[in-house]
């Protein structure tokens, strides 16, 4: 599993590369939590267009981080979906609390309107 993330402005952009689940999980929880120590992150979007897999686990990681930004008043969005992911996300019900967006400009414009 591979991590990568940059700031802009308010938003945390996250891209998750290979399998996310229980062997991974516990290393992009603790990563991801790192990161959200900085209190201006607000919101964050994940790349998932490299994400071959995922089981319950990453969808801990995805509830966890969501708990976090909505305290802050921020969203988690999601792009690049493959159907593969759009499936477990759909199951489990993460479409209530994460939306989903074709492209980051999509992402960015619908978080802008409260983006300071």
């Amino acid at each position: 599993m591979q991590i990568s993330s940059h700031k802009s402005k308010h938003t945390l952009i996250v891209k998750l590369e290979g399998e996310l689940d229980h062997h991974t999980a516990d290393t992009v929880r603790e990563r991801l939590d790192s990161i959200l120590e900085d209190p201006s992150i607000k919101h964050m979007v994940f790349d998932l267009s490299q994400l071959k897999f995922m089981d319950s686990s990453g969808v801990g990681v995805f509830i966890g981080r969501y708990k976090v930004v909505s305290q802050r008043g921020g969203t988690v969005s999601v792009v690049h979906v493959t159907p593969q992911i759009h499936k477990v996300l759909e199951v489990s019900g993460l479409y209530r609390i994460i939306k989903k967006y074709s492209s980051f400009e999509e992402a960015l414009a619908g978080i802008g309107g409260c983006d300071e």
